[in-house]
């Protein structure tokens, strides 16, 4: 069970930066001087996943490989990877991310790095490699083919490819050997970054939540490689699609387009996609947080073509069998049920007997209700985890702009503090029962809408916010310390 403690939510992509991204660079060490600095435990960040169509990192290329985009290209240059001049073309200082621009600069940048590396550093490369087998062959290999083929998905690559027969795969192995060599050298620049910096937070006392989102993207070297696990066609099109009924968020739902997993192949070869998933997860975070833990016990299947969620069905999950599977191989690593959604008893149940923490979300806990909401800070257990948003929500300011009159009225009535409103809210969560609270970084600088992360059920505009550097200051830290000690976190 998490120790009574308190962080912040702060993406790696919103970190500031000149090249027009947050990276793994001085700005995030800085950010873990400044967690350190105002006493506290817990770095959230969101899934570090390279990402596709849409720039979801919930819909990445691969579960197993890191964003190239969070390289951090001025440690590349210190490394003598890069010259200075190498990147004055893709300086880029704008309030929020570009990632078209980026996309279409960043590449030819790291590939040069790799360049000049893949020689010098063979030895520690051929080992990374080893030690990541189970899925590093199979992403260079798709990545350089899908480059190869203009960016289009797998499925729509040439059949012999498509189906992974075993003599064009080595052809094409022999074709890309230069390209698949690049793509491998630059996860490990990549992976020993991350490293390093995990490391220096592990040092200085912080610890990293990071998401695993139930489902993976269709165009993925996770479904090219291991199509046996997914309810998919023999042409390799889905048979059903991942989404949600409607909720508070849409009226329609919101149709995901991940492909279901087959559940019956998983649990024949014993999980081990999930065991693999889970375990390259460890290597990126110290806590993972369990995205959409509902549809573990029941899914929403939607046919693959169906216009609308609308038209999907509950589907039973694998249960608690595979829960315990989880939580008992993984025993050292700390889990985090992101149970939010459509709660239904057996999906209370689920979390109950799995002894994992569940989330509570302040936004949440206002709408007037006979009896009041199970999010408002006096009724959560102390084996969970308070939020004042999350990524799908608003910011606090602009949730207090936007939010029903009827809430924010019984919100000041529940406060019952003369205080600013945000910051009544974020020591209400503070000095709740949960264990575990976690304030996303826009709200204790007092943003709006305007630094939302993301707006559920939208495809435009999101994953962009910027931190701008300086905000993350002394003045600010101390505040965050002080009340962090009062409520003692």
């Amino acid at each position: 069970m998490l120790n009574r403690s308190s962080g912040i939510l702060m993406p790696i992509f919103s970190l500031p930066s000149s090249y027009g991204i947050g990276t793994m660079g001085k700005e995030a060490y800085s950010f873990v001087d400044f967690l350190k600095a105002a006493k506290q435990t817990y770095w959230q960040i969101l899934p570090l996943g390279p990402t596709s169509y849409g720039d979801s990192p919930y819909q990445c290329l691969s579960s197993f490989a890191g964003n190239p985009y969070f390289i951090d290209l001025d440690m590349l240059v210190n490394e003598g990877l890069l010259s200075r001049s190498d990147l004055n073309e893709i300086k880029c200082d704008v309030d929020d991310i570009d990632y078209e621009r980026i996309y279409n600069t960043r590449f030819a940048v790291l590939k040069k790095a790799a360049k000049a590396g893949i020689l010098r550093d063979s030895s520690a490369v051929f080992h990374f490699a080893e030690e990541n087998r189970e899925w590093i062959y199979d992403f260079a290999l798709y990545t350089a083919i899908k480059e190869r083929f203009g960016m289009k998905p797998w499925y729509e690559w040439p059949e012999d490819l498509r189906k992974r027969d075993k003599m064009t795969l080595d052809n094409y192995r022999d074709m890309l050997k230069n390209e698949i060599e690049e793509i491998i050298y630059i996860q490990y620049i990549f992976y020993t970054q991350w490293k390093d910096l995990r490391e220096y937070a592990h040092k200085s006392g912080i610890k990293i939540i990071g998401d695993m989102p139930i489902y993976v993207a269709y165009d993925s070297a996770d479904v090219w490689a291991s199509p046996q696990f997914f309810k998919l066609n023999e042409d390799g099109s889905p048979r059903c699609v991942a989404g949600v009924p409607p909720d508070a968020f849409t009226s329609d739902g919101q149709l995901w387009g991940n492909p279901i997993y087959d559940w019956d192949a998983l649990k024949q070869d014993g999980y081990g996609f999930w065991i693999r998933r889970i375990g390259a997860a460890t290597k990126f975070f110290d806590v993972i947080r369990i995205d959409h833990f509902r549809g573990l016990e029941s899914y929403w299947e939607v046919p693959a073509e169906a216009k609308s969620a609308k038209d999907g069905c509950w589907v039973k999950g694998p249960g608690i069998e595979f829960v315990n599977m989880i939580t008992s191989w993984f025993n050292g690593t700390e889990f985090i049920a992101e149970d939010l959604g459509v709660l239904t008893p057996e999906v209370k149940k689920l979390l109950s007997d799995s002894g994992l923490p569940g989330m509570k979300v302040l936004e949440f806990a206002f709408e007037p209700e006979e009896g009041g909401s199970a999010y408002l800070p006096h009724k959560y257990d102390v084996n969970s985890v308070c939020y004042v948003g999350t990524h799908d929500n608003d910011t606090l300011l602009g949730w207090y702009k936007n939010a029903k009159k009827s809430e924010i009225r019984f919100a000041k009535e529940y406060l019952s503090s003369g205080e600013d409103f945000a910051d009544s809210v974020i020591k209400a969560g503070m000095r709740s029962k949960a264990n575990l609270f976690i304030t996303q970084m826009q709200d204790w600088l007092a943003l709006g809408s305007e630094a939302r992360i993301n707006t559920p059920g939208t495809q435009v505009g999101n994953w962009r916010w910027r931190m701008k550097a300086g905000n993350a200051n002394k003045t600010l830290a101390n505040k965050i310390k002080k009340i962090t000690e009062i409520y003692n976190r």
